[in-house]
């Protein structure tokens, strides 16, 4: 801690991380335990994080992220967005077909922001908001083959056909974010993906990455 840091926010921002991390909740003791603090710190600070709805506690004490840290989470979405824009364009008018910014939102792929060519006669119509399960489409794939550490040389993976007829994908993860699993990649009206798509998009995913850095 330096001099310009509040101690009391950083204990605050500590006790969500550690409740992000797991799935069944921390009691009282365990997050004393877990930031070396007493216990009476961390009831002050659980009780202050209650009232912002940040933290909930269940019928057996155990505390957990409240609803509230889903509202924060809403405005994630338009900085990231903002953020990917400049490369979307790039990688849709260089490879003329539609882009796209995808993010896990649960069990499922989100696209947040989406670029279609301007040269083009023609393209895939894709729009922000579209879900989609993450075990199809590339977008999806990506993701599910970074998150099991499946993701090998080339780096991108290629689909045809699972999410609309006709339509081939190819996507890469962004690597190396904490807290933000997604990915870029294109969609276009073709039986197979050219050859340079694959590496285009994995160049692509990296100027993301290092937009959001």
């Amino acid at each position: 801690m330096t001099a310009e840091t509040s101690q009391t926010l950083d204990r605050g921002l500590r006790v969500l991380k550690l409740l992000a991390d797991t799935d069944h909740g921390l009691t009282v003791t365990e997050l004393s335990n877990k930031l070396g603090v007493n216990r009476t710190v961390v009831y002050r600070l659980l009780a202050t994080l209650e009232q912002h709805a940040l933290v909930r506690r269940d019928l057996g004490g155990r505390a957990r992220v409240g609803l509230g840290v889903l509202r924060l989470g809403r405005q994630v979405h338009p900085l990231v967005r903002e953020a990917a824009l400049p490369a979307l364009r790039s990688l849709a008018e260089d490879i003329g077909a539609t882009a796209h910014l995808t993010l896990v939102d649960g069990t499922e792929a989100l696209a947040v922001a989406v670029v279609e060519p301007t040269w083009t006669d023609y393209h895939v119509a894709y729009r922000a908001g579209f879900r989609h399960p993450l075990d199809r489409g590339a977008a999806g794939r990506a993701i599910l083959a970074a998150r099991q550490g499946g993701l090998t040389d080339p780096g991108y993976t290629l689909t045809h056909g699972e999410l609309e007829a006709g339509a081939s994908g190819a996507a890469a993860p962004l690597l190396g974010i904490t807290g933000l699993e997604g990915s870029v990649g294109v969609v276009m009206l073709a039986d197979s993906v050219p050859e340079r798509v694959g590496p285009r998009v994995v160049d692509a995913a990296r100027e993301v990455t290092d937009a959001l850095r």
